[in-house]
C-alpha cells in the first residue's frame, strides 16, 4: 500500500481534524454507490479507507511515523534487522564489548524480548526471529454495514437498533455532527480470525425530509402563513426535529423574513446544536375575490423595489 498520507492527500503534520476531513471528502467522491460503473474508484475507496483506519488510530499512526509498522499495519524489521550488519554489534569500532554486543554491561536478552513481544510463547531470547521478523496472527476481516437514518433521528441523535451479522442486536449511539458518509467502527464486531475478530464498519446515510433541509448544522424550513397572520401578527404552530412548537410572528411581517429557533438543529462536533431557520412565506387564498373587495380603493406606495433601482 502507498504512503497513507499521500493516499489521503495530507501532510505528515496534518491534524486529526484535517485527516478526517480529507477522508470524508474522498469517501463521498469514491464511494461504490456513486461509482457503480467505475471499479477503479471502488479500489481507490478501499485504499483510502485503509489509510484512514491507520492514521485515525493514534497508536498506529505513531508506530507508522516511527517506522515500527508499514502502511499495511504490519511490523517492520525489529532493531533494523537485515539493514546492514547484526543488530547486536557494538558501538563505534564495530567490536562487541564484554561478549554481549551492548557495550560492557550484561544484558538479559530474555527480559528484553519479553518487553517487546510479551511473555507468551516464543518470547525468549532468539525466538520469533524467522525470515522477516515476528509476524502477528492476522485478525478476521472487517464487516461493512450500511445504516439508513431518518433526517429527524440524525438531527436528534436518536439511538439506532441494528442487527449484526452474528444475529446480535445492539443500540447504536450516533456521533456528534453525523452526516451522510460518516463511518463508525464497532471494535471486535467483524469476522473471527486467528488474532481475534475484525471490526464492524458502519457507513451512515441520512435520508432526506419532505420539508426540512440541512445547512451545515442548521435546519431550514419554509413556513406558509396567511396574509392576516403577517399583517396583524400571530402565534403559529410549526414542526421542529424535536416536535411541534409555537412561534410568534410579529405584526407587519414580510414574506421571506427568516426567524431563528435556537438549538433546534443538528448536533455539533464538540457539543451543542445548530439552530432551525424558519423562512416565512405569505400565501394568499385560492379565491381572492373577497380580499380584492376589501382592498378596493387602497394602494401601497411604499418603495418595495427601490433596492433594485426601479
Amino acid at each position: 500500500m502507498a504512503d497513507p498520507y499521500t493516499t489521503l492527500g495530507v501532510s505528515r503534520t496534518a491534524s486529526e481534524k484535517d485527516i478526517k476531513s480529507a477522508y470524508r471528502k474522498l469517501a463521498k467522491e469514491l464511494h461504490p454507490d456513486r461509482n457503480k460503473d467505475n471499479p477503479q474508484a471502488a479500489d481507490r475507496f478501499g485504499r483510502v479507507t485503509q489509510a484512514y483506519d491507520l492514521l485515525s488510530d493514534k497508536e498506529k499512526r505513531g508506530q507508522f511515523d516511527r517506522g515500527e509498522i508499514d502502511a499495511d499495519g504490519n511490523p517492520t524489521m525489529p532493531f533494523g534487522y537485515g539493514g546492514g550488519g547484526s543488530p547486536f554489534q557494538g558501538g563505534p569500532g564495530g567490536g562487541a564489548r564484554g561478549g554481549n554486543g551492548f557495550g560492557g554491561e550484561e544484558v538479559d536478552l530474555s527480559d528484553l524480548f519479553e518487553g517487546l513481544f510479551g511473555r507468551g510463547g516464543g518470547s525468549r531470547a532468539g525466538a520469533g526471529f524467522g525470515r522477516g521478523g515476528p509476524q502477528p496472527r492476522p485478525k478476521g476481516a472487517n464487516i461493512a454495514y450500511r445504516l439508513s437514518v431518518s433526517f429527524i433521528d440524525a438531527a436528534s441523535r436518536a439511538k439506532q437498533r441494528i442487527t449484526l451479522a452474528d444475529g446480535k442486536t445492539i443500540d447504536l449511539s450516533l456521533p456528534e455532527g453525523v452526516e451522510s458518509g460518516t463511518q463508525m467502527r464497532l471494535k471486535g464486531k467483524g469476522q473471527e480470525g486467528p488474532g481475534g475478530a475484525g471490526d464492524g464498519i458502519v457507513t451512515i446515510e441520512v435520508q432526506s425530509h419532505p420539508f426540512f433541509t440541512r445547512s451545515g448544522d442548521d435546519v431550514r424550513l419554509d413556513l406558509p402563513i396567511t396574509l392576516d397572520e403577517a399583517v396583524n401578527g400571530a402565534k403559529v404552530k410549526l414542526p421542529t426535529v424535536d416536535g411541534a412548537v409555537m412561534m410568534t410572528v410579529a405584526p407587519g411581517t414580510s414574506s421571506g423574513k427568516v426567524l431563528r429557533l435556537k438549538g433546534k438543529g443538528f448536533s455539533r462536533k464538540g457539543g451543542g446544536r445548530g439552530d432551525q431557520l424558519v423562512r416565512l412565506e405569505i400565501v394568499l387564498p385560492d379565491d381572492s375575490s373577497d380580499l380584492s373587495k376589501r382592498l378596493e380603493g387602497w394602494s401601497d406606495n411604499s418603495p418595495v423595489r427601490a433596492s433594485l433601482g426601479v
